[in-house]
């Protein structure tokens, strides 16, 4: 029995597949199944059952992840202690929306790079609920998003909020005639994020407090294009208040002042609740000292 036998016995236990958990730990999906196959051999009984179209756990195997998880644990941090001088190894994958990849992410990869220079940074960018589902079927570390998560597989720390505002084109409000948010989602084109993604949450809490539907929606999964869409006069959008104040200091947006605020959206880092690797804990600690959302110095 090998400590690479585990690993690979944990993580075909706790991922989606054989096929998500092989490339967690660098491995054709053959040589994880030969590496489970020696752990079984070595303790003289079945681990998965391989009878149906997926392999899932045996009651041995069961009973044995919880063992395993704290095995590997300990290793995790025994490996952790005694290279301190040289930090964390391996790889991290991490998911985040777009907002952060335009902010603060640069930020965390050179903290990263200089706390850990032996961990190697794999950023994912997608929507909420696409980096959620990934994150519980394995293939993420940790992910920062908009919201807490209802899954009770994962755990989750409130790390930042972002206030949103209304927007619009000057010459859009002319012809749109008015600067009422009201008005405007019955009457005008909302051109927005997609539903899924984490910034819907505070315009939906909006619509159900001004008792309200949209009319007309737009959506597009990135923030530039959508920017850019508002700023030639398309439509009409909101966006977070630091962004918004940046692009009408320059004369390209203007802030709706009226229409009732809009609720502060709150951002989480979440985690698989049974992961107590040190790597979550480290990076959970980073990401709370890097995370901003000033205005994207690329897109103003």
């Amino acid at each position: 029995m090998t400590l690479k036998q585990l690993e690979a016995f944990y993580w075909a236990a706790t991922c989606l597949n054989f096929s998500v958990a092989a490339e967690r730990v660098h491995l054709s999906v053959s040589s994880l199944s030969k590496r489970i196959a020696e752990l079984e051999a070595s303790l003289g009984t079945l681990l998965f059952d391989r009878s149906g179209r997926a392999a899932e756990l045996t009651p041995q195997g069961e009973q044995l992840l919880p063992r395993v998880r704290a095995l590997l644990h300990d290793a995790a941090q025994l490996q952790q202690s005694a290279g301190r001088s040289v930090g964390l190894q391996g790889r991290c994958r991490i998911g985040f929306g777009e907002l952060s990849g335009l902010t603060w992410l640069p930020k965390l990869v050179q903290k990263v790079a200089e706390l850990h220079p032996a961990l190697q940074l794999e950023p994912h960018a997608d929507i909420g609920q696409v980096l959620e589902q990934r994150i519980v079927d394995g293939e993420l570390d940790c992910v920062v998003i908009a919201g807490p998560s209802s899954r009770s597989s994962l755990a989750f720390e409130q790390v930042a909020q972002v206030r949103f505002v209304w927007v619009a084109s000057a010459a859009f409000l002319a012809r749109a005639g008015t600067d009422q948010p009201q008005r405007l989602v019955r009457e005008q084109l909302l051109i927005a994020l997609p539903v899924g993604s984490g910034a819907t949450r505070t315009l939906d809490e909006w619509l159900g407090r001004q008792a309200l539907s949209i009319e007309r929606r737009l959506s597009c999964n990135s923030w530039g294009a959508v920017v850019g869409m508002v700023a030639e006069g398309l439509g009409f959008t909101y966006m977070p208040q630091g962004w918004a104040e940046a692009l009408q200091a320059r004369g390209v947006l203007t802030i709706l002042s009226g229409g009732g605020a809009l609720v502060p959206l709150t951002y989480t880092v979440q985690w698989r609740r049974d992961d107590a690797r040190p790597l979550i804990t480290e990076m959970r600690e980073i990401i709370k000292c890097v995370i901003d959302f000033p205005a994207p110095r690329c897109l103003v």
